[in-house]
């Protein structure tokens, strides 16, 4: 709709300039913004005080000047006034509203895309936890974001790439080695302390029981070092194997696995320090190399080579981050725990001393999730080994309540997730109540066709028998559909699909409960069927982009 609106304002404007009523030959982007109060109509331009000094006319003249050429076109609106100090404020027509059903049938899964992106390349690296566990509730909420993130994108136009970043190299793979191994061998009856910096979950003692399975006391025999060694890759191979597994369940798919070992493997960590170097950005003191961060705003330097010549993990991500951008992606977008908030400055000082703009890398922060059970809290702790995971979330609530209640909030805000009301199957239940709209539609069809009637297709419906003010705010929900996805894509913020679905459903279910869909007059049957088929057309469009279904029966 605003497009629409947009391009009329213009043809006003050039209008006027070929009139010569004004001069400047200025075609100015000018905001459309939705006024506050409804008595001010559904949209207002502000495009006159834009051009005042231009002109050298005062905004209400150059406004009534517009205003003349708009009325000339005839169709979208009931009336256009002058507010305020120039605003042009419209009052569309319900048959400029209702034409927005026309769209949605014509476009059907396509209707809320656009070309705003206009290609260009993103990728979406999120997860990317270290593989010495299963992913636990809080990798599940960056998951779901990271997912939705990338597909509001996609929606919006962007050539996007998921990417997981397997943390596979340091000392967090020795210390899952000597982890296993330690429990393989307490197992086999060796008398062997287990240090608390060891990983303590019950995965650990799975995967020694499978060694012993599959090879016996095979490992007794070999030298700690290699055995550890052994129990290094193989405990992370299958663990990996786990989360691919998990991510799959959950309904996330990644384009693209990429090992921070083939960093050091290709030299890539070596000639990230280098370049840094050959361009002044590194000092050594104290025997170590350091990257100058307080350059670009950072609170302190950061190391990048200790004085035991062991390179930091923070030089792995300044290697990584620049063969991003060599293999062509516009912009990088990273998903992080909140607890990494302060690598952000590190991370913009990083992209700044390799001559790009910092906002070609945006971090979105995922806080904690606070696990509930009827209201009381659920205690989880990683380090002793007594977490929640992701897949336990999601075999008791299923996919879709799961990724709908972790795109219910900001990402960067608390969130509380109640396993007892995600399973409910009533409209306490925000997932429950989105997707019931969906299967009442799908239910008003079937009792349709089994009447012997068809589905109204675009043409058949005669929308001005839509006349209650339900359905032209119905009408006026979907019309935002489009704006909303562009708002979260730019923003990356899926939750506003979320937050629209809410307030569809429940604008839905309000028209449902008061009024019958089917009524005596065939006209306006049919003119209600085409509305409340748009309604689910959009339902299911906006649960796709976040990756949750849209079920024909409940």
């Amino acid at each position: 709709m605003k497009t629409r609106l947009k391009s009329a304002v213009e043809k006003a404007l050039q209008n006027c300039y070929a009139a010569k009523t004004l001069v400047s030959g200025e075609l100015p982007e000018f905001a459309i913004e939705v006024p506050n109060h409804t008595d001010h109509g559904d949209f207002a331009v502000n495009v006159a005080m834009m051009l005042a000094r231009p002109e050298k006319k005062a905004p209400r003249q150059i406004a009534q000047l517009l205003v003349e050429q708009l009325e000339q076109q005839e169709g979208m609106w009931d009336k256009i006034e002058i507010a305020g100090p120039g605003f042009v404020n419209f009052f569309l027509s319900k048959s400029c509203w209702y034409a927005v059903l026309d769209d949605i049938y014509a476009k059907g899964a396509q209707f809320g895309r656009s070309d705003v992106g206009a290609g260009r390349r993103v990728q979406v690296e999120f997860v990317s936890a270290n593989p010495t566990g299963p992913l636990h509730i809080g990798h599940g909420r960056g998951a779901a974001t990271g997912d939705a993130v990338a597909s509001v994108l996609q929606e919006a136009g962007f050539d996007v790439q998921r990417e997981y970043y397997i943390n596979d190299a340091g000392n967090q793979m020795d210390t899952l080695g000597r982890s296993i191994f330690l429990r393989y061998c307490q197992l086999q009856g060796r008398d062997v302390e287990f240090p608390e910096d060891c990983y303590q979950g019950d995965y650990i003692r799975t995967l020694a029981q499978q060694a012993i399975d599959e090879q016996g006391d095979h490992f007794l025999q070999m030298d700690d070092v290699e055995a550890i060694a052994h129990f290094s890759t193989t405990g992370g191979e299958a663990i990996r194997s786990g989360i691919n597994a998990d991510l799959q369940q959950f309904g996330i798919n990644f384009d693209n696995w990429y090992s921070e070992q083939s960093l050091y493997d290709r030299d890539l960590v070596k000639a990230g320090i280098e370049t840094l170097t050959r361009d002044g950005y590194t000092y050594e003191q104290d025997g170590a190399i350091w990257f100058r961060t307080t350059d670009f705003g950072d609170d302190k330097d950061r190391v990048l080579v200790r004085s035991n010549g062991v390179t930091t993990y923070f030089a792995s991500d300044v290697a990584y981050h620049r063969e991003k951008y060599e293999r062509g992606f516009d912009i990088v977008i990273d998903v992080w725990g909140a607890d990494h908030h302060g690598y952000v400055p590190r991370m913009k000082a990083v992209l700044a001393a390799l001559g790009r703009n910092t906002e070609d890398l945006q971090i979105i922060l995922v806080q904690l999730v606070n696990l509930l059970r009827e209201g009381e809290q659920v205690a989880m702790s990683t380090r002793s080994g007594k977490f929640v995971t992701l897949k336990e979330v999601i075999d008791e609530v299923g996919k879709d309540a799961c990724r709908f209640f972790f795109l219910m909030r900001r990402s960067d805000s608390q969130l509380d997730f109640d396993l007892e009301l995600a399973k409910k199957q009533s409209t306490e239940n925000p997932v429950f109540y989105v997707q019931y709209a969906h299967a009442r539609v799908c239910s008003i069809n079937r009792n349709v066709q089994e009447s012997g009637l068809s589905l109204p297709q675009p043409g058949d419906a005669e929308v001005t028998k839509l006349q209650l003010p339900e359905e032209l705010a119905l009408t006026r929900m979907l019309a935002r559909y489009p704006e909303v996805v562009v708002g979260a894509a730019l923003s990356y913020e899926p939750h506003r699909i979320t937050f629209y679905l809410q307030e569809l459903a429940a604008q839905f279910h309000s028209y449902y409960n008061q009024h019958r869909v089917i009524v005596d007059d065939r006209a306006t049957s049919c003119a209600r069927l085409y509305l409340v088929n748009a309604v689910k057309i959009v339902i299911s469009n906006a649960l796709n982009v976040l990756g949750v279904s849209s079920p024909d029966k409940m």
